[in-house]
């Protein structure tokens, strides 16, 4: 005869009411990136979450690591090519052929 051992769900129930315009929006978003409502909604309250605890994370560093910071954040910027060069492109919407 073989046992099974009891394992713990790994998993929690999570429920809201919503009304029909917030399920309408979360679903047709859901639809627009290939996942189910579930997994939507999952993926948006944990990135919500994250942003709200990294906002209120304590950055700690020793005195030598916070001067190197601080110098390093005095010193003059320096230009990256790549960026440059985007920068100056025209926006898609003042692309060539548009009425000014």
């Amino acid at each position: 005869m073989t046992t099974r051992r009891a394992t713990k769900k790994k998993e929690h129930p999570l429920s809201m009411r919503l009304p029909d315009a917030d399920i309408a929006i979360i679903d047709r978003a859901a639809g627009m990136r290939g996942r189910s409502r579930t997994d939507f909604v999952r993926e948006a309250a944990v990135r919500a979450a994250e942003d709200v605890l990294m906002e209120s994370t304590l950055v700690r560093m020793s005195p030598s690591g916070f001067n190197a910071f601080m110098k390093a954040l005095a010193e003059p910027a320096t230009a990256v090519p790549e960026m440059v060069e985007l920068l100056k492109r025209p926006a898609p919407w003042e692309a060539s052929g548009s009425r000014k």
